[in-house]
């Protein structure tokens, strides 16, 4: 007999406006059958414009009230916030036995070996497709699809408004601050936009991957992140001049002595999958030990990318099936074992500021050289309107603890202007 699944929003958003006009107009989309109807909406605001029309639809001041309403079936949860509203109406659904649906990154991130006890507890699913990549499904592709394999690693761009920036940074030649400034006129950015140019955003993001591919609970507090905020138009120039791109690349990698995971802008090489993802584009490399490297690449946000994924959960939900939140049951969750970064060996960029005179190139080589650093490229190229000389060179792999090391001996030279300028090299 076909059911009708009672659906609760609280946030109305441009993924929760989105989502009521998709169920309006699809309530039947589910595969199994049965029907989606909204029973009741929730949001800070009762009177903001909106591109739908809630007037007919039970309001709820309150989201907690919302979640534990018996006229919801269904608990959508697109408040936003690790903590706070959200975090209250997700366990009051929870704790009432209602399967929830989720797009916050932050509150899985940082609560999600909590949230996913409670829900094994009480029977029901608490999805979260939407939090990482909107509509290109990563989350069921590491938590489904691959999970008869080993996955070694994970990397990617997993946020669509520090790509938009680099990417218009580079074509256009305008400084960070004027394209952020765009980038919030055409919603691309907060108001606020620290979340996502400071890397936090993709941190949320790729903590909740590594635990769905390593089968531990999320540990965003280990994660090591660094922001674009200082991503100027020298470093974009002078790394394209060496053949790469600046991307802010998010990736969890796994090895004996446990997970490292990182934000970090890098460099990848023009004709990578990676460089080449422009826009707001999201893009995700998945390394496993049976089918090797999986490539993905889509919309990251909007309404309608974001609300597909909501919608493919919530037909999860209405099909009847429950598994582990994550990899494995709550109660067998464990933190996984940050690895130091120090310890992490990779390839690197660094630029400096010198004078303009004599056996500084010598001095800088040297310096490198007694410090166990191996150059694999050098670049010194005029820039108009620098203090002084670029330098420019790439590594040869080397250990980051080395690396710091060398920069600390460079910046004491006296012919250097300013402390060197790190950039990794991506590892993909």
């Amino acid at each position: 007999m076909s059911r009708t699944w009672r659906i609760g929003v609280a946030g109305l958003g441009t993924v929760g406006a989105g989502l009521l006009k998709f169920l309006s107009e699809r309530p039947g989309f589910a595969p199994a059958g049965g029907q989606a109807v909204i029973t009741g909406v929730s949001a800070r605001s009762r009177s903001r414009p909106r591109p739908v029309d809630i007037s007919n639809l039970p309001w709820f001041d309150d989201a907690v009230a919302l979640a534990a309403s018996p006229e919801t079936d269904i608990f959508v949860e697109l408040v936003g916030g690790s903590d706070g509203p959200a975090k209250a109406a997700v366990e009051a659904a929870l704790k009432a036995g209602k399967p929830v649906v989720t797009a916050n990154k932050a509150l899985i991130a940082e609560h999600g070996a909590e949230l996913a006890t409670l829900a094994e507890a009480k029977g029901v699913p608490l999805l979260f497709e939407a939090a990482v990549m909107g509509g290109v499904p990563a989350v069921k592709m590491v938590r489904e699809a691959l999970v008869g394999d080993e996955i070694k690693s994970i990397a990617g761009i997993l946020n669509g408004t520090c790509n938009y920036i680099l990417t218009e940074m580079e074509a256009t030649g305008r400084p960070f601050a004027d394209v952020l400034a765009e980038a919030q006129r055409l919603g691309y950015a907060e108001a606020d936009p620290t979340m996502d140019v400071g890397g936090f955003d993709a941190a949320h993001k790729i903590s909740i991957l590594a635990a769905l591919a390593f089968g531990c609970a999320p540990n965003y507090a280990a994660a090591e992140i660094e922001g674009i905020e200082n991503i100027d138009l020298m470093d974009i120039s002078l790394a394209r001049d060496l053949g790469y791109r600046i991307k802010l690349v998010a990736s969890a990698d796994r090895s004996p002595d446990g997970v490292l995971v990182r934000v970090h802008p890098s460099l990848a090489p023009l004709n990578h999958p990676l460089a080449q993802a422009g826009g707001a584009l999201n893009a995700l490399f998945i390394e496993g030990a049976r089918t090797g490297r999986i490539f993905v690449q889509g919309p990251g946000a909007g309404a309608g990318p974001t609300a597909a994924a909501v919608a493919a959960d919530i037909a999860d939900v209405m099909t009847g099936g429950v598994r582990p939140v994550f990899q494995a049951p709550a109660q067998s969750l464990a933190p996984f074992t940050p690895v130091d970064p120090s310890k992490s060996i990779g390839r690197a960029y660094l630029r400096f500021l010198v004078k303009d005179e004599p056996g500084v190139i010598a001095a800088v080589s040297e310096t490198l050289a007694e410090a166990g650093v191996s150059i694999e490229s050098f670049l010194q190229k005029p820039v108009e309107n620098a203090s002084g000389v670029p330098i420019v060179l790439t590594t040869h792999a080397v250990a980051e603890s080395v690396l710091t090391a060398a920069i600390e001996r460079i910046a004491g030279l006296p012919a250097v202007l300013d402390r060197p300028r790190l950039l990794r090299i991506a590892r993909i």
